[in-house]
């Protein structure tokens, strides 16, 4: 593909073409981690400003994956995981995305601001000054800790629905953060394992392709051993009861023992190993954080004695 396709659409550009610069399956699972937060948070919000904040939290994710869309353009249309995405295909070009990605961003800041509360707004941007800036102009590309650093971005949802509710911080969201944060290193370099290829020829120093596989098998088991007490601290500062802890020891051991399974792969090519964690560490998140919504609108007074 020559690089003018990154300026100039083939064809105009669909409604679907604008919704896949969004990452709605990235964006759904922002939005359930940000009703996690809006959820457990004390307090009382009114059905419209909770409406309001999971809609800017949403549009703000998206926002951040079309910004990111734009920007990586060049090196996603090298990379077969990413090569049919809208831009490096040219059915919208570089400077579209960039328009939409923007508007996007400064709109569901401005409601959130304008709507809900100024502390919500403040971290909601910057969320997305940190996933576009810092960890897609800046990291993605120079660093094999992109992913570490910048997953800051992707673990910070809880504490924007926590805002939304209370108005501040505490250290029961920034529990919710820390269990994203160390999740997301295991995740992504599972990922990057059997995908090492795809980056090497992108030339992003991913984990994998700056320091070697066996070196990311450590690390990988390392932030997963890491990541099963850090799943129980919701637990310990009172946000989670019986129910979310009983998940974070389950799934945690099993993200353990997958991670173990991957620092003994043999087969480097296939790497079946890394895929199962990979599906595994999907299944870890949304059963946390589906168990700690349970708890909370359900209502079982187990778990409200717990809590």
């Amino acid at each position: 593909m020559s690089s003018a396709a990154l300026a100039f659409p083939a064809r105009p550009a669909s409604a679907g073409d604008f919704f896949a610069l969004l990452k709605p399956r990235v964006m759904s699972l922002v939005i359930f981690t940000g009703l996690a937060g809006l959820v457990v948070a004390p307090g009382h919000i009114d059905p419209f400003t909770a409406f309001t904040a999971l809609l800017c939290i949403a549009v703000g994710a998206g926002a951040s994956g079309a910004l990111n869309m734009a920007y990586d353009a060049d090196i996603d249309r090298l990379m077969a995981r990413t090569a049919a995405r809208p831009v490096p295909m040219g059915r919208i070009s570089r400077a579209d995305a960039l328009a939409f990605g923007w508007a996007l961003s400064a709109g569901s800041v401005a409601v959130m601001g304008l709507f809900v509360n100024a502390m919500a707004a403040a971290l909601l941007a910057f969320t997305i000054f940190f996933y576009v800036c810092v960890y897609t102009l800046w990291l993605k590309r120079r660093t094999a800790q992109n992913i570490v650093i910048g997953g800051l971005a992707g673990a910070l949802p809880p504490a924007i629905g926590w805002a939304a509710v209370t108005g501040g911080l505490g250290l029961a969201p920034l529990a919710l953060v820390a269990v994203i944060f160390l999740w997301t290193p295991p995740h992504f370099w599972a990922l990057a394992l059997w995908r090492s290829d795809d980056y090497a020829r992108a030339g992003v120093p991913m984990m994998p392709v700056v320091k070697g596989k066996p070196s990311t098998r450590r690390q990988i088991f390392g932030y997963a051993l890491l990541l099963f007490p850090a799943g129980l601290l919701p637990a310990a500062t009172g946000v989670a009861g019986p129910l979310y802890a009983a998940a974070a020891m389950l799934f945690g051991g099993w993200m353990v023992v997958e991670a173990a399974a991957v620092l003994r792969e043999t087969d480097t090519v296939r790497e079946p190993a890394a895929k199962r964690l990979f599906a595994v560490s999907i299944s870890y998140l949304f059963v946390l954080f589906a168990a700690l919504i349970a708890e909370h609108l359900l209502g079982v007074a187990a778990f409200r004695a717990w809590v």
